[in-house]
């Protein structure tokens, strides 16, 4: 099993609930996916929003600075909304990133959980499902062919067009994010893409039922087993003492749950439900590392895993204590975890 981290740029608040500039959360997070590589970790993955309390909404770009700073780790996306984009600059952004870092380029793609892309980008919200239908379509051929041909109904056809720079690894590695919706997985099995399930709240084992409906599919579809691979992204957080940790990051986690829980008519984030989700069956790994490897082996365990991907930043934590949560994740929790598997 990999292991690795998401984030999505969260950004820092000043004490009047302003959000700070970018730029110094971007610095930031080049540091940071520069310690992910000192210390071992497999691949980073960082999202896409048009938001203000996220400060990230071209992850190639990121990805692209990471890279000249790091030499193993490898470089993605968490989420590309590719509903919203063009998948014929994606596939260029991705397969330069690609080039640069020496074959470490991944990209997932999703739908997205929200919607400020759609209106951002002249995309009509009642064509939701279909654009990313169509647009993954295209990916993949442009993914396989350097020359394609291709007509679709949101988009200009192409006719035997080039598309140009190729990804060193090609085709480009590409991955579908899931929140739970049989459709998705339905989907991903039968173009044969690996999935990446975002558990980010309740009880994982209620997921269950979708990763073995996923992995039956993706036989029935008629792809080699062997080259199956599913993996959970989940919030999560580190440090030395588990109580002090999870104190700590309530508030920084609280904040951003009920801003986002404002716009979508949430009840207020209540410490009750943080607790429950820092228990064994809930969906939270807030604390020290033994915590952790205890429940990343439990969530292997339930669903057969191939990655792991830790959600590092949700409300925007400081610096400080991202550098030591990485620190933990990459010296005392993955070692541990790959020992337990078998896999060092």
């Amino acid at each position: 099993m990999k292991l690795g981290i998401g984030m999505f740029g969260d950004n820092h608040y000043d004490d009047s609930g302003n959000p700070l500039p970018a730029g110094e959360r971007l610095r930031e997070l080049i540091e940071e996916i520069k310690l992910m590589d000192e210390v071992g970790i497999d691949f980073f993955g960082i999202g896409e929003h048009h938001r203000p309390d996220y400060a990230v909404s071209v992850p190639e770009v990121v990805l692209a600075a990471a890279a000249s700073v790091t030499k193993n780790i490898k470089l993605g996306s968490a989420v590309t909304v590719l509903s919203s984009s063009d998948p014929v600059r994606i596939y260029q952004s991705f397969a330069t990133l690609d080039q640069l870092s020496k074959g470490r380029a991944e990209l997932m793609t999703g739908r997205g959980s929200f919607i400020e892309s759609f209106p951002l980008y002249g995309y009509n919200l009642n064509n939701y499902n279909e654009l990313f239908e169509e647009k993954l379509e295209l990916l993949l051929a442009i993914s396989k062919e350097e020359r394609v041909t291709w007509k679709g109904k949101f988009r200009a056809p192409l006719q035997d067009q080039q598309v140009l720079p190729r990804a060193m690894n090609n085709p480009l590695h590409i991955w579908v994010a899931v929140g739970g919706t049989p459709e998705s997985v339905v989907r991903a099995a039968r173009l044969g893409l690996p999935v990446m399930f975002a558990i980010i709240g309740g009880n994982p084992a209620q997921f269950k039922p979708l990763f073995q409906y996923y992995k039956e599919l993706y036989e029935k579809f008629g792809h080699d087993k062997k080259n199956l691979q599913v993996g959970v992204h989940m919030h999560s957080f580190f440090g030395e003492n588990s109580k002090q940790t999870a104190d700590v990051y309530y508030p920084v986690y609280s904040a951003q749950m009920n801003r986002v829980g404002a716009s979508r008519g949430w009840p207020p984030f209540s410490l009750n439900q943080y607790e429950q989700g820092r228990g064994r069956d809930g969906a939270y790994l807030f604390g020290d590392a033994n915590e952790a490897v205890d429940k990343i082996l439990h969530m292997n365990e339930m669903f057969g895993l191939t990655r792991f991907s830790a959600h590092m930043d949700v409300g925007g934590p400081s610096h400080a204590l991202l550098m030591k949560s990485i620190e933990i994740f990459g010296t005392k929790i993955a070692p541990k975890v790959r020992e337990a598997l078998g896999n060092v």
